[in-house]
């Protein structure tokens, strides 16, 4: 099982992803982030390359899609709050969308 961030861990997680626009979500131990491309080609793209490394690694995002903006919120559940699995998401998902 994968292991919940310390609170140390977290803080320097946050300044690290938050100069890329990932902010802690308001009620949970989770960081989210809005992605807005072109068209919903460019956003389906984007949700159809990151499932593949979703799949990949057994870690899945709660997102949502509404034309060609993409809301993504990062938390393991199993660990109860942010774990080094977001963060490695995080920065995928950073990559994929260019």
């Amino acid at each position: 099982m994968t292991e919940k961030l310390t609170a140390q861990a977290r803080d320097a997680a946050l300044t690290e992803l938050g100069a890329s626009g990932w902010t802690p979500a308001p009620d949970r131990d989770a960081i989210a982030k809005t992605f807005v491309f072109r068209n919903f080609i460019d956003a389906f793209g984007f949700m159809t390359r990151t499932a593949i490394w979703a799949e990949k690694w057994n870690h899945h995002p709660e997102w949502s899609n509404v034309y060609k903006t993409v809301t993504v919120l990062l938390t393991t559940h199993d660990a109860g709050g942010l774990s080094e699995l977001d963060l490695r998401l995080a920065r995928k998902l950073d990559q994929l969308a260019g």
